[in-house]
């Protein structure tokens, strides 16, 4: 669904906050897309650490924050996401509170800049409450994964006292019986509890939450939640859908895998991405190459810098490898992932069940191979393959020949049908919700008038 630019201006100015990790940053820019479209007038307040390009959106203002991430982090190795969180919110609070009482001051002294009316930023950002407060601006949270997993986030303390936690390593199979179908070991560890109680803290103390689902996808945990939290929710999602896709990457992406997908038959290329953060060994990145060749089948792979644990920007594939899978398979640094997944050649997606990795494939009717890693996306990925049935875990680690046999399971045999039979089902929900008069479209005429009732 396009959304045409509204003539009508808001005589409004937004803020937005993206946390600066692509999974934050896609959804946050397609909604303040999504919002100047509406007729807001919108400000992007970046990190320089992993910043959005600015060209890329001519039509919203930016500022950066001078909070120290990018030269830190260019003098050693990426850090891994737990401490960059926590780097983060010690770096950028002052910065973040500078911009925010410059950007106001602007504001109030010029005539034509319209008024600073609301905040919207990423709860991973766990200051930015209290910075907003000081200046008593409004606040609403962008909750980039889903609702279900937020739920289980909320219900952390109640399963601790029911024995869950620790987690019991002779356990990990055993149901969650509060929470079908998930398993004990898709529950988040203990040592990310503290970091989950601050987002939550930062989430539950905002105005409202805007989330990136949709009703017909999680419907029994957004009544949930509209049941239990005192402020609104809106389920706007898929947020990518309005408009066309826009330049939302951090990384350059390889045009070149289209031109490859158009050589391909339809729904033959399983599509292989692991998101923009995870990393495996090495002798899993090489147990991942020969299960991709041995089941036969056209793949686009995305081996990105970072991938593969303690190595630099380079890698090696086995001896004689390409040959092999010279005619069926591409491999890329980073893809279009959205374009990717609405190609008619695609037919699954291996995938590291991202919540925004999770929503694409879903909008596009595409099946998923799932291997998660860490956060919400065991309980993604469980979701994906038992409660909506359109997708397949590996849970027994990296071995060739249970890749292998997921693969095929997946792309030619029954199952596979079956499960593409539910998710293009569910892609006609996702795409009628977004049309006037059903559940996302509603949502966000909600969104409008609550933002401007602020």
């Amino acid at each position: 669904m396009e959304i045409v630019k509204q003539q009508n201006k808001m005589n409004c100015r937004l803020l937005m906050f993206p946390a600066p990790f692509q999974g934050h940053v896609t959804p946050m820019m397609h909604l303040a897309n999504l919002l100047y479209y509406k007729g807001f007038s919108i400000t992007v307040i970046q990190s320089t650490y992993n910043p959005i390009n600015p060209t890329n959106f001519p039509s919203l203002t930016f500022h950066s924050l001078d909070d120290g991430l990018c030269e830190a982090y260019s003098k050693c190795p990426p850090p891994d996401s737990f401490k960059a969180i926590a780097d983060m919110n010690s770096a950028c609070k002052e910065p973040f509170r500078d911009c925010i009482s410059l950007i106001l001051k602007d504001a109030a002294a010029a005539t034509d800049q319209d008024p600073v009316t609301c905040l919207i930023a990423d709860p991973m950002f766990t200051f930015a409450g209290v910075v907003a407060d000081s200046f008593n601006l409004p606040r609403i949270a962008l909750r980039t994964g889903g609702m279900s997993s937020y739920v289980v986030y909320l219900s952390l303390s109640s399963l601790h006292e029911k024995g869950y936690f620790p987690l019991d390593e002779t356990k990990l199979d055993d149901p969650v019986l509060e929470f079908p179908p998930l398993k004990i070991k898709d529950l988040p560890p203990e040592t990310h509890h503290h970091l989950l109680t601050n987002v939550l803290n930062e989430t539950n103390t905002s105005q409202g939450i805007i989330c990136n689902s949709f009703e017909e996808l999680e419907d029994a945990s957004i009544a949930r939640l509209q049941q239990t939290l005192p402020f609104p929710i809106f389920p706007i999602g898929p947020i990518h859908k309005y408009q066309p896709a826009s330049q939302v990457s951090i990384w350059t992406e390889d045009k070149t895998s289209i031109a490859w997908l158009n050589t391909k038959a339809p729904k033959s290329v399983l599509y292989v991405s692991f998101g923009s953060v995870a990393a495996i060994s090495e002798a899993d990145f090489l147990e991942v190459a020969w299960g991709l060749a041995d089941s036969e089948q056209p793949f686009l792979w995305v081996v990105r810098t970072g991938l593969i644990q303690g190595s630099d920007n380079s890698y090696t594939l086995p001896e004689g490898y390409k040959d092999i899978v010279s005619k069926r398979g591409y491999i890329v640094r980073w893809a279009p992932q959205a374009e990717v997944l609405s190609h008619p050649a695609v037919g699954g997606f291996w995938t590291h069940s991202g919540w925004n990795s999770t929503m694409e494939s879903i909008s596009e009717g595409v099946p998923m191979l799932c291997l998660p890693f860490f956060g919400d996306q065991s309980m993604n990925a469980r979701y994906v393959s038992e409660e909506w049935k359109i997708g397949l875990q590996l849970e027994k680690g990296m071995k060739r020949e249970d890749i292998t046999k997921a693969i095929r399971k997946l792309m030619v045999e029954e199952d596979g049908e079956e499960m593409r039979n539910r998710v293009t089902a569910l892609k006609e929900k996702a795409d009628l919700c977004l049309t006037e008069g059903h559940s996302s479209y509603k949502y966000l005429d909600e969104l409008i008038s609550y933002l401007l009732a602020l």
